[in-house]
């Protein structure tokens, strides 16, 4: 696992675009806004593109890709066609199967699964309908929380409504595959249950 993965804080930006079939996000240090990795849709097809510009985009097959600065891969998650519920499998720097996000049905507000390799419930993640705010959550015990609203650090960097602040608690222990999967579910939350 990739050492960046123990900071715990990590602004997310998503980059905007006309007629942007991909999706693209830039990961930043808040500390000192220094850009630390990036996600990037590399291979799509032609027809994935065209459907991301129709009502179908939700069933659209998706593979992000997440690098270091420097080119180094910390992790890809992946998505298949999804008809009615989302399955998405995060990977490794290797490609190894570290874990996968389940969405649950009828669930107000978006809430899937954080599953181990195993199939294991690692924690849930739960979110309000009205608003762009998420945390992850077992057992009334709080693992990260991810929200567009940020009360501190260079307000003016943290307006856009493509800009997403994720806390990863202390209790995460470093080198934890935790880290690996909620840094993952932030992409997901945008692309499952937010498009």
């Amino acid at each position: 696992m990739n050492s960046i993965l123990n900071q715990n804080l990590f602004f997310i930006k998503e980059q905007v675009g006309m007629f942007k079939a991909s999706n693209n996000y830039d990961i930043y240090n808040p500390k000192n806004q220094e850009m630390i990795m990036s996600c990037r849709e590399e291979k799509l097809s032609f027809f994935t593109k065209l459907l991301r510009f129709t009502d179908f985009k939700r069933m659209v097959p998706f593979n992000v890709v997440i690098k270091t600065h420097s080119g180094d891969k910390v992790l890809s998650v992946k998505r298949g066609f999804s008809f009615i519920l989302s399955t998405v499998d995060v990977l490794d720097e290797n490609d190894k199967l570290i874990g996968r996000f389940k969405q649950k049905l009828f669930s107000i507000g978006g809430k899937f699964n954080v599953l181990d390799a195993n199939e294991n419930i690692l924690c849930k993640l739960k979110g309000k309908w009205t608003s762009w705010d998420f945390k992850f959550v077992k057992d009334d015990t709080e693992f990260g929380h991810v929200s567009k609203k940020w009360a501190g650090l260079g307000k003016e960097m943290f307006t856009s409504a493509d800009n997403y602040m994720l806390e990863i608690k202390d209790r995460v222990p470093k080198d934890d595959p935790l880290r690996i999967l909620i840094l993952a579910a932030v992409v997901c939350i945008d692309m499952v249950l937010k498009e």
